[in-house]
C-alpha cells in the first residue's frame, strides 16, 4: 500500500467512530429492509432487467402462446399449430450503435498540464477504462443509469468497477439526483447447505461517507455479515480512512434516467409478433387451403389429414349416387403486405429511439458530408444529452483521481481545468475532408487542420513527425519543407541549350 498523507478532503476514523456509526446503522435495520423490499418488487428495478435482457435478445416473443376462439367465445391455447418465435433485435442493434458511437473511440482529457494530461489520457483512463465505459454505456441505456465505484486495489492503485443497475439503491440528498446521502447494494449469492441442498441469500452492502457496512439478507431476516461486516474504503499506515464523498459515480443517458427500451418497446414487441405470424402462417401451407369434402372414405378428418400428409392422397367414394370429391378452397397470405408492414415497424424504431439507418438511401453513391451529417442527425442530438450527463459525471470522477494523485505524491491538480472530449465514431467523406484541410492551409494552424484529418488518432504525435521533417528539409537543404531550391540565379546551373561536358550524364 502506498503511504499516504492526510489532507482535509479525507476523514480518518477510528475504532470508536466505527463502533457508533454501525449503532446508528443497526438502529435503521427496518429502514434498510424496507428500502431493499421496496426496490427488489418495484418497477424501476423491473424495467432495468427488462432493459437488459431485450438487449440481449430474451424478449416477451419467446413466450408467446398460440391461441384461438373456443367455445362459449373463451381464448383457447392451441398446441398443434406452428408457433415460431421469431426475435429481430433492432433494439439490441440501436443500443450498440449508440454506444460505440460516443464511447466507440478512447474519451480525451485535455489539460494544459503536460504530466497531468499525459497521467490521465495513459496511467488513470486506459484501455481497459475505455473497455469499463462501453459495459457502463449499455447500462446506462438498457437501465437509464449506469455505475461505477471507485476504490483502492491489492496494490493500493486506483480501481474502477462497474456495479450493476438493478443492484444499487441510491439514497439522492435532492431532487435532482446529482448528490448521494448514502447508497444500498444488493446482490443475491446462492449457498450450498451440504451436497445438494441450495440457498439464495441476499448480500447486502451500505455505502456511506464512513465506509461500507455489510449485510445478509435470509429471508425476511437481516443480520450482520461476519466478524468484518464494518470495513472502511481504505487504509493508510494502518489507519482506516474514508472519502468525504461516496466513491459511487452515476453515469445517466438522460436526466429522468428512462431507459431506451421505454421509447420503443411496442414497436419492437410488434416487429418480433408480425415477423413470427408470417413464418408460422408459411408454415401452414396446409392450412392455407380449406378442403372440401364429399362423401370421405374414412372415420374423421384427423386421418384425412395424416393420409394426405403421408401419400398425398385419400379416398372417396360414392353414396347414394352421389359421387365423391375433394374440392380447395385457397387463401393466399400475401408476403408483400408483412413487408410493408416490418419495414415500417423498423423505420419506427429508429426514428423513435433516435438512432440511423446505415443502409439509408442518402449513403448511395458517392455522399457528401451534408448527407451524411442528416443521416446522423437524430443520433447526434440524443449523444449531446448523454454527453452532457457524463460529463457531469466525470468531473465527481476527477475528484477522486486528484485525490489519488495528491497523496501518492504525483502532484496536486486540484486547480487544474480538464477538458473532456468524447471523439465520436462518425462517418466521413475521407476525399472531402482531406481537401478540406488542404484548403485551410494558411488560414488554420497545423494542429486545427491535423486534428480534422481523418487519417490522424494522434494529433500530438503527428504534430511532432512534422516538426521532425521540417528539421530534416531544413538541415539538407536549408529550405523550409516543401520549397524547392531557386536556380534562376544560378550560373552553374545548366539552361536550355546548354551541353554537358562529354562523357557526363
Amino acid at each position: 500500500m502506498f503511504n499516504f498523507q492526510f489532507n482535509g478532503w479525507l476523514t480518518p476514523f477510528i475504532n470508536d467512530i466505527i463502533r457508533k456509526g454501525s449503532e446508528s446503522r443497526i438502529a435503521d435495520l427496518d429502514f434498510i429492509r424496507k428500502e431493499i423490499n421496496r426496490f427488489l418488487d418495484g418497477p424501476q428495478r423491473a424495467d432495468m432487467i427488462k432493459g437488459n435482457n431485450y438487449y440481449k435478445g430474451i424478449h416477451d416473443i419467446l413466450g408467446h402462446k398460440r391461441t384461438v376462439i373456443g367455445e362459449g367465445g373463451e381464448v383457447t391455447e392451441v398446441e398443434n399449430l406452428p408457433n415460431d418465435r421469431l426475435v429481430n433485435n433492432q433494439y439490441g442493434k440501436l443500443v450498440d450503435q449508440k454506444v460505440n458511437y460516443l464511447l466507440g473511440k478512447q474519451i480525451t482529457f485535455n489539460t494544459d498540464n503536460k504530466v497531468y494530461s499525459k497521467i490521465l489520457n495513459d496511467e488513470v483512463f486506459n484501455a481497459s477504462f475505455d473497455r469499463l465505459m462501453l459495459e457502463v454505456g449499455e447500462d446506462s441505456l438498457n437501465c437509464g443509469i449506469g455505475w461505477i465505484y471507485v476504490y483502492y486495489n491489492e496494490f493500493g492503485e486506483l480501481s474502477f468497477r462497474r456495479f450493476k443497475p438493478w443492484q444499487i439503491i441510491p439514497g439522492w440528498a435532492d431532487d435532482e439526483h446529482t448528490k448521494l446521502d448514502y447508497a444500498i447494494r444488493v446482490y443475491p449469492v446462492l449457498l450450498y447447505e451440504g451436497r445438494n441442498n441450495e440457498k439464495l441469500i441476499h448480500k447486502i452492502e451500505v455505502y456511506d461517507n464512513k465506509g461500507i457496512t455489510k449485510f445478509v439478507k435470509d429471508g425476511s431476516t437481516i443480520y450482520a455479515d461476519g466478524s468484518d461486516w464494518q470495513i472502511p474504503y481504505f487504509y493508510a499506515d494502518n489507519m482506516p480512512l474514508g472519502w468525504d464523498r461516496i466513491p459511487l459515480i452515476p453515469f445517466k443517458a438522460n436526466r429522468n434516467e428512462l431507459p431506451l427500451l421505454k421509447r420503443v418497446k411496442s414497436l419492437q414487441d410488434a416487429l418480433n409478433l408480425m415477423m413470427s405470424n408470417f413464418d408460422n402462417n408459411m408454415q401452414e401451407d396446409v392450412r392455407n387451403t380449406i378442403l372440401i369434402l364429399k362423401n370421405y372414405d374414412g372415420e374423421n378428418l384427423g386421418e384425412f389429414r395424416r393420409n394426405l400428409a403421408t401419400y398425398g392422397a385419400v379416398k372417396v367414394k360414392t353414396v347414394n349416387n352421389s359421387d365423391g370429391d375433394v374440392t380447395a378452397l385457397t387463401i393466399a397470405v400475401n408476403s408483400e403486405n408483412y413487408k410493408s408492414i416490418i419495414e415500417l415497424l423498423k423505420k419506427s424504431i429508429i426514428e423513435n429511439a433516435m438512432g440511423f439507418d446505415a443502409k439509408d438511401d442518402r449513403l448511395s453513391g458517392n455522399p457528401n458530408q451534408m448527407n451524411i451529417q442528416s443521416m446522423y442527425s437524430d443520433v447526434d442530438l440524443d449523444a449531446n444529452k448523454m454527453e452532457m450527463e457524463y460529463k457531469a459525471s466525470f468531473e465527481r470522477l476527477l475528484w477522486f483521481v486528484n485525490a489519488y494523485l495528491s497523496q501518492t505524491g504525483k502532484g496536486n491538480f486540484d486547480n487544474e481545468e480538464v477538458d473532456i472530449i468524447f471523439n465520436r465514431d462518425i462517418l466521413i467523406n475521407e476525399s472531402e475532408a482531406i481537401d478540406n484541410c488542404a484548403k485551410s492551409q494558411g488560414i488554420l494552424s497545423d494542429e486545427t487542420i491535423v486534428a480534422q484529418h481523418p487519417w490522424i488518432d494522434d494529433v500530438q504525435d503527428e504534430l511532432k513527425k512534422l516538426k521532425k521533417q521540417k528539421e530534416e528539409n531544413m538541415a539538407e537543404y536549408g529550405l523550409p519543407m516543401g520549397q524547392a531550391p531557386d536556380t534562376k540565379g544560378d550560373k552553374s546551373a545548366p539552361t536550355k541549350g546548354d551541353k554537358t561536358p562529354e562523357g557526363d550524364e
